[in-house]
């Protein structure tokens, strides 16, 4: 009970955070999905942040969503947020509702097989390595129309819009960069914002917020 009653507190205070973000920016709080992120936390932390009213859950790694996905309660919302490999396609498409990192057109055209398979259109966001870091997923900016379009021809493909990890520091440039991108290309959604600086990201316009350690603490 200890720990259901520490990530409903952490909860509480992770919703008012996004609440004062939104009004800054003129914005509804309801535009904005809480996203939590649970890689290395115990299926029991999902169940408690469910019961305190997270609805949506992000794993990075296919193998630890086909450990807890399975037993989310009916409506959970379930997001693979981390870079999928292609031989991990058909589970990935099986296992999540939406998918935040396909950085490849191969990645996007195994995904659109599988969901086809499973009966499903898949919702998906394309990564855009904002900082041009060579140790991140994601494709460059100048790259980004091209791989929209190869999504957007591919029906079992639901893309909903981008998505960013930028590099720690100064963040707001990179939101700012990747709104003016999905404006520019017509897309609705932005999947950016971790714990640290989700706030800046709402202001920016980010209509999903990954958020793992200030509701969860951090990870051992």
């Amino acid at each position: 009970m200890r720990r259901t009653a520490e990530i409903a507190a952490n909860l509480a205070g992770v919703r008012s955070r996004i609440e004062a973000a939104a009004r800054r920016a003129g914005r509804d709080p309801s535009s904005v999905t809480l996203l939590a992120v649970t890689k290395t936390k115990p299926l029991e932390d999902l169940l408690a942040a469910w019961e305190a009213g997270v609805r949506h859950f992000g794993e990075n790694r296919v193998q630890e969503a086909e450990a807890k996905f399975p037993h989310l309660p009916s409506g959970a919302g379930k997001h693979l947020i981390g870079p999928i490999q292609s031989n991990k396609a058909n589970k990935a498409a099986r296992l999540a509702d939406v998918l935040h990192a396909v950085d490849s057109a191969d990645l996007a055209r195994r995904l659109a097989r599988a969901a086809g398979n499973e009966g499903k259109r898949l919702a998906v966001f394309v990564e855009v390595n904002t900082g041009g870091e060579e140790t991140k997923a994601g494709v460059s900016p100048a790259e980004v129309p091209a791989l929209v379009a190869e999504v957007l021809a591919l029906p079992a493909l639901d893309l909903r819009g981008l998505m960013s990890i930028p590099p720690p520091g100064e963040t707001r440039a990179h939101f700012v960069a990747l709104r003016r991108l999905a404006e520019s290309l017509g897309l609705a959604e932005l999947s950016m914002g971790m714990s640290d600086d989700f706030e800046a990201a709402i202001e920016e316009g980010s209509t999903i917020v990954r958020v793992g350690t200030a509701l969860f603490g951090s990870r051992s």
